[in-house]
Order: structure tokens, then C-alpha cells, then sequence
């Protein structure tokens, strides 16, 4: 059994990118409905979100988010585990990464060729990132100055906003965008990072309001007997 901090290997991960496409039968009519993450990219913004916001979010809250409303008919209980296991070694590996060496983190991106060109697509991955906010929207504080100018890059790229703004941008422009969401992702951690720390409860020292009593001195309960005689023991 893999241990759930190691981040799982590349054929676990096409045997879940796979499994997340293949969770939702092709037949299936689904207009109108949250077909959920499907692919790797998305659940790597998703997961980056979680990871870096303000507050922790419980397994219970974000698998719903994650399935929307085509939760996987499992054909075991072993299946359920791995797909389960493999989902929280990921995100696991995606904090760890942001701890350790965040000025190296990448998010997956995904990449198409077109005449002997590479391009870099980051809509899937924007797109769950902003999913992932959604989660506690109310704790991001997205209407502020700092939040709303970092996530200002990665909302660019979602369906709400693609279309109606990438229309008067020149494709330098565009590129300009997509290169300054790595930076923001960092820079967004950092902040709840720090926000988090400020919040938790400071500890300070135990003093005495009176000197402590020597192991010579005369015990205090009245005994007449020195304290290392007494009370000490």
C-alpha cells in the first residue's frame, strides 16, 4: 500500500486522469448539469485553490465539487479507496510543493501543437482553481484591492470571462496574462499562508507571580521540613 504522503506516479496519474474522464458515460445527456473535474489540469487548480485559501475544506465538501452531479458508480469498495487515496496523495503533493519550494511550483497546465508550435492552455486549469474558491468565496475576500488584482489573471481565463474579454486582446497580451498566473498562485498562497499564521492562538510563557521556592528552602505548606524533603516528592 502506497504511503498517502508519497505523491503518486506518473502511471497513477493517466490511470486517474483517465478514470475522471471515463466516470461519465459518453451517452449520457448532459446539458444543464456540473459534469464536475474530468481531467488532470482542472484537478490541479482545484486542488492548488484548496490548498492555498484561507480556511481547510474536509474531504466531504470538496468531493462533492469534485464528482458534481455524476458521482462515480463504484465496482468495488477497493476501487473507491484507490480512487480516494490517489485524490488526497495528489492534493498532498501539491501542498508540499507550495511549502517547500513554492518559487519552483508549476501548475499543470496543458499544452496542443499547431504548425510545428506549442501552445500553453491554462483554461482548464483556471477553471478549477476558481472552482476551488468557490468552495468558501466568502472567506477569499475577492472583492479587495490585493485579492481581486492576484486572482485577476486566473478569472481571465474562465468561461464567464474568455469570451467577452480576449476579444480586444492582441495574442502578446494574452500571453502576458497567462505568464503571471504562476506568480499570483504563489503570491496567493503566501498571503493566506501568512493570514492563517496571524490567526492562530498565541501561547506565552507560564510566569509566577512569586519567585519559585529553592529545594533548601523552607516548604511552604508549613511542614517546617526543606521543600526537596517535603512537597517536592
Amino acid at each position: 500500500m502506497q504511503n498517502k504522503l508519497n505523491p503518486p506516479t506518473e502511471a497513477e496519474l493517466d490511470w486517474l486522469d483517465d478514470f475522471l474522464l471515463e466516470r461519465i458515460d459518453e451517452d449520457l445527456a448532459v446539458e444543464g448539469q456540473d459534469e464536475g473535474i474530468f481531467d488532470l489540469s482542472t484537478l490541479d487548480g482545484f486542488f492548488t485553490a484548496i490548498v492555498s485559501g484561507p480556511a481547510m475544506i474536509p474531504p466531504s465538501r470538496w468531493l462533492l465539487s469534485l464528482w458534481g452531479d455524476f458521482e462515480p458508480e463504484w465496482e468495488s469498495q477497493q476501487e473507491a479507496e484507490k480512487v480516494l487515496s490517489l485524490l488526497m496523495r495528489y492534493m498532498n503533493s501539491v501542498a508540499a510543493f507550495l511549502m517547500k519550494d513554492p518559487k519552483n511550483f508549476e501548475p499543470m497546465f496543458m499544452e496542443r501543437e499547431s504548425k510545428g508550435q506549442t501552445y500553453m492552455i491554462v483554461d482548464e486549469w483556471c477553471e478549477g482553481y476558481m472552482r476551488g474558491v468557490s468552495l468558501n468565496a466568502d472567506q477569499w475576500q475577492m472583492d479587495s484591492t490585493e485579492m481581486s488584482k492576484l486572482l485577476a489573471p486566473i478569472k481571465a481565463f474562465t468561461p464567464e470571462f474568455t469570451a467577452a474579454n480576449f476579444d480586444e486582446l492582441s495574442d502578446q497580451e494574452i500571453e502576458k496574462l497567462q505568464q503571471s498566473i504562476t506568480p499570483n498562485v504563489i503570491a496567493i498562497h503566501t498571503y493566506w499562508l501568512r493570514q492563517r499564521s496571524l490567526q492562530e492562538p498565541q501561547f506565552k510563557a507560564f510566569r509566577h507571580s512569586e519567585p519559585p521556592v529553592g529545594r533548601n528552602d523552607p516548604c511552604p505548606c508549613g511542614s517546617g521540613k526543606k521543600y526537596k524533603k517535603c512537597c517536592l516528592h
